[in-house]
């Protein structure tokens, strides 16, 4: 078994104005360092084996300062985590997107859908389980996945069948949700929501 801690990276001036990013490659905000640097501390009390982070500017420098602060080697970058592409939705501000589109699980022209999200997710993590587990038996190793809002959101809704997260419920910058992999299985152990 791999404990896998998916953070969801700190705040960018996107999240700010209420601006879908998706696969656009927008940098960490003064605010969204800082949301790493809390992440850090509350990741400080667990002993973890790697970092792991999608290639997007703002996940890849949250896991850099995580790292960093836990003295964890550099974050290997894992493309299976980046954020759901939004297609057409990519940039316009939340109100708009949702006026245009109805809801997050509309299709919308060129964009992945939470269900594929969650697959390409779910493969990456069992990736990162394999090679924690050819590193580690036959004890549990601990990992941290630095990831996006809709990444993390996808595989709560998977793992939950689809119960969790609730509608309308954000998930907070720096947001900590840790899961318990094992071949084949992934499950949710705790939440907490960094404010």
């Amino acid at each position: 078994m791999t404990l896998i801690t998916l953070v969801r990276h700190g705040q960018t001036d996107w999240n700010l104005d209420r601006r879908i990013q998706g696969t656009s490659d927008i940098p960490l905000n003064d605010t969204g360092r800082a949301d790493a640097l809390k992440a850090a501390a509350l990741l400080a009390g667990t002993t973890h084996q790697a970092i792991f982070a999608s290639p997007l500017a703002r996940a890849r420098e949250t896991a850099e300062i995580i790292a960093e602060a836990l003295d964890l080697p550099a974050p290997r970058l894992v493309d299976g985590i980046r954020e759901r592409s939004f297609g057409a939705g990519e940039g316009m501000l939340v109100a708009d997107y949702l006026d245009t589109y109805g809801d997050w699980q509309a299709p919308v022209p060129g964009a992945e859908s939470l269900a594929e999200v969650a697959v390409r997710a779910l493969d990456a993590l069992a990736q990162i389980d394999a090679d924690a587990r050819r590193r580690s038996a036959p004890k549990a190793e601990s990992v941290i996945v630095v990831a996006h809002g809709g990444v993390i959101r996808a595989l709560i809704a998977h793992v939950s069948g689809g119960t969790l997260p609730r509608v309308g419920e954000m998930l907070a910058n720096g947001s900590v949700h840790r899961f318990a992999a094992s071949p084949g299985s992934l499950r949710l152990l705790e939440e907490s929501v960094l404010v």
